[in-house]
């Protein structure tokens, strides 16, 4: 996926705006992001406070390098069951 080239603090100062009644066309011109993307992020940040933004950002980081540890301990323990299939 690629990163979002504005930060959360841009992405939520948009969204307040779109909150406060600029049409959603203006928006996205004036930043530069597409109509989806402003729905996507509406969907996921709407209605959030900007504490709990940096929150879920930090939650989202932490379960991805969690996913990774887990992806790797099982594959250490699918080489160690092969090895000791090779043994016995």
């Amino acid at each position: 996926m690629q990163k979002s080239t504005h930060s959360e603090t841009e992405i939520y100062s948009i969204l307040k705006e779109g909150e406060s009644g600029v049409p959603t066309a203006d928006l996205c011109r004036r930043y530069n992001v597409s109509n989806a993307t402003f729905y996507r992020w509406k969907a996921k940040y709407g209605g959030m406070e900007m504490s709990d933004m940096k929150r879920l950002k930090e939650l989202e980081g932490e379960n991805n390098k969690l996913k990774r540890l887990i992806g790797q301990y099982a594959f250490e323990i699918e080489a160690m069951k092969e090895l000791l299939k090779k043994n016995f």
